[in-house]
């Protein structure tokens, strides 16, 4: 229960308002107070205020109205403090979302950044054992994936390393792209590139428990895929800034494409590998000559690589921000000089479009995949496994797409002896995979005719099915069959030779020669010179 004489009345002069408050010790105050302001009053009426009176009254007047103030605005006091509360707890969450919002503008104008979501991930590595392989993901953050560049890797420590620096460079978003490294469990230094690189994007390494291959271990890649569009990048691929920008705008406004700078092929030399060969270092000596501090540091490697194994870095990370590395670089037109360039950037009226799906530098919908299925991995070491899953593609009606401003540079490497063979076992799973004619006319390569001969050779081929049907089948099924044994025989390592051997007075052999002599008469010189070539007759 409140005491009612222990509170007293007091006259507020600003207001003219009496207000309650608890009474002092003195049972006397209020009245002092009153004859106080009453005394201040007549002597200010009387215009005969002192200076000591004054500041006295003064002093008093402060008293009373912080005491009006403390009563008559407690609530509002109150509200405003908690209000004040509210604006520290928000400019705590504001400060904590600086880093996020900074990332966030610079998104909007797709400027790169370093830092972006790394400031609260910088140091964390989210880890994950899975039986065949361990995957550490930095900067997990949780925006929205559009770009997964897939890139296998196996022993190129140093190249790799330099590959992620120019995809940290990109001009497109780096919270709307990551990267996949596969490492196919490397017997190099390529492990320690998780604690190495200082990367803006979401990077995810992935470290096989054993070898698994090419197909296997991209595959594993794209499984682990956020985005919906993805680039195959080798880990030895050097990416200009505007690579992931340029292959997501053909992707914009159509969903069926196959987008490649494989066909554009530039290659460049950033280090001196031990294991080049000798046409390598000729190429090398011959670059260095246009850069001087490069042909110092080729001059350097001369003199002292008879005691060196290890190898000799030449471009820097500078380099690669002012472009110089470009110097030690050169073009590698092999496709589009066998005839390709003929077609234009949509390849139309190309009989075997599918070539154009190189994994070192392609790009896909990850839709298009799961229509087409993954890449076959029955395909083991080098070469071929590309090729089948673009021929899926082909003929699941997908457009392939040319495009020089996608290109991007192969760091050179020593060349194994073992990957030829590699090919040739992975081209003789290709052809009995889809032995069909427009992948076994492939063959040719062998006797290193130029693409734009077999598609011509083809087309005649096809001419031929449609303008005779039911004739020339002993002339098909000879060019058929030797296309598939050229294949068989460089992968069984026998001599490419006697591909259809006939006795001389057989009536399939006669009838061979009769139907081939017909063939240039009636304009089908492709086809004719083809069959020439691999037919002894």
């Amino acid at each position: 229960m409140i005491k009612i004489d222990s509170y007293e009345y007091y006259y507020n002069s600003e207001d003219g308002k009496y207000y309650i408050r608890k009474k002092n010790n003195s049972p006397h105050s209020l009245k002092k107070l009153k004859d106080k302001l009453n005394k201040s009053k007549d002597k200010k009426n009387k215009g005969n205020r002192s200076d000591d009176s004054t500041n006295k009254v003064d002093k008093l007047r402060d008293k009373v109205n912080k005491g009006n103030k403390k009563n008559k605005s407690r609530d509002k006091v109150n509200t405003a403090n908690e209000t004040n509360k509210s604006y520290d707890k928000a400019d705590a969450v504001n400060e904590t979302n600086k880093p996020y919002d900074k990332a966030d503008a610079v998104n909007e104008t797709n400027k790169p950044y370093d830092k972006a979501d790394a400031v609260n991930e910088t140091n964390k590595v989210d880890i994950t054992d899975y039986p065949l392989y361990k995957m550490s993901i930095k900067n997990n953050h949780k925006h929205p994936i559009k770009v997964s560049i897939v890139m296998p890797t196996y022993n190129k420590y140093h190249q790799t390393s330099l590959s992620l620096y120019g995809l940290s460079k990109q001009t497109f978003p780096h919270a709307e792209y990551e990267v996949i490294l596969v490492d196919d469990a490397s017997s190099d230094n390529t492990s320690n590139i998780l604690k190495e690189v200082d990367v803006p994007f979401k990077f995810k390494y992935i470290q096989m428990k054993q070898n698994k291959g090419r197909s296997s271990v991209r595959n594993i890649g794209i499984n682990h895929a956020e985005g919906e569009l993805l680039i195959f990048l080798d880990g030895e691929m050097l990416a200009p800034p505007v690579f992931i920008e340029n292959h997501y705008k053909h992707h914009m406004h159509e969903s069926n494409l196959v987008v490649t700078g494989a066909m554009h092929y530039e290659g460049v030399y950033t280090f001196i590998m031990p294991d080049y060969n000798k046409d390598q270092m000729a190429h090398l000596k011959e670059l260095v000559n246009n850069d001087a501090e490069y042909r110092r540091l080729y001059e350097n490697y001369e003199q002292t690589k008879q005691h060196s194994n290890v190898p000799c870095p030449l471009v820097t990370k500078e380099d690669i921000d002012t472009n110089r590395f470009q110097r030690l670089s050169f073009p590698n037109r092999y496709f589009l000089n066998s005839g390709l360039k003929h077609f234009g950037e949509r390849l139309e009226g190309f009989t075997l479009p599918y070539i154009a799906f190189l994994s070192g530098n392609v790009s896909v919908r990850k839709a298009n995949l799961k229509k087409s299925g993954l890449f076959d991995e029955t395909f083991i070491g080098y070469g071929a496994e590309d090729w089948e899953l673009g021929y899926r593609l082909y003929k699941n009606g997908v457009q392939f797409v040319l495009d020089p401003s996608t290109v991007a540079y192969h760091q050179e490497h020593g060349i194994s002896k073992r990957k030829v063979k590699e090919q040739w076992g992975n081209h003789y799973r290709f052809v009995n995979k889809h032995p069909h004619i427009d992948v076994l006319i492939l063959s040719l390569e062998w006797k290193e005719l130029p693409f734009m001969h077999m598609h011509k050779t083809l087309v005649e081929y096809n001419q031929l099915e449609e303008r005779f049907p039911g004739e020339y089948n002993e002339f098909k099924h000879a060019f058929r069959v030797m296309l598939f044994r050229i294949i068989e025989y460089l992968n069984n390592g026998q001599p490419v030779t006697k591909l259809y051997d006939l006795p001389g007075g057989s009536e399939e052999r006669i009838k061979i020669i009769q139907q081939f002599e017909t063939l240039r008469p009636r304009g089908f010189d492709y086809l004719a010179s083809s069959f020439e070539q691999i037919y002894y007759l």
